[in-house]
């Protein structure tokens, strides 16, 4: 919906449609600005602010949602897993890279591959964040495009590298 430059990748009038889809959701994945725009609100600048989007966009009709926190500020990266009756923070150091590209994309479709591996959902999105993590933290390493660069989505196979 929203992408990390704050550029907009769903037209407006689409959101309505969107939010009358997320009963059918087993869990989604919005960053900030994303749940904002789902709620009609303001963008969450704290985590307790964090948690009370989360809890609303549950009340939306999702199984659950995990809330990327990649949008705050300060040296921390933390996301958030609401479910029925669990909230499970996900903490995370931020990365001193400007090679985040795509990184929310990265996340659902980890977590999306966990879950058909068969992993419980908290797992999985333990597991989709470490790697995204990883990910990033490894970018530099990548000599590919320019300006706001792409995660290193292959780091566990370079030479070296552990997964």
């Amino acid at each position: 919906m929203v992408a990390k430059s704050g550029d907009r990748l769903l037209e407006a009038e689409a959101v309505a449609a969107l939010r009358d889809a997320l009963p059918r959701a087993t869990v989604i994945t919005p960053n900030l600005p994303e749940a904002a725009d789902l709620l009609g609100t303001d963008e969450a600048t704290t985590r307790e602010g964090m948690a009370a989007q989360a809890r609303a966009l549950l009340g939306l009709g999702p199984k659950a949602v995990l809330l990327k926190g990649g949008h705050l500020g300060g040296d921390d990266s933390p996301d958030l897993l609401v479910e029925a009756t669990d909230l499970t923070w996900l903490p995370g150091l931020r990365h001193a890279t400007h090679k985040t590209h795509g990184t929310g994309c990265t996340l659902s479709s980890s977590l999306a591959t966990f879950l058909a591996h068969g992993l419980p959902l908290g797992r999985a999105a333990a597991e989709a964040k470490a790697y995204v993590a990883a990910a990033i933290a490894q970018a530099d390493a990548l000599t590919v495009g320019q300006g706001h660069g792409p995660t290193h989505h292959f780091h566990a196979f370079q030479k070296g590298q552990t997964a």
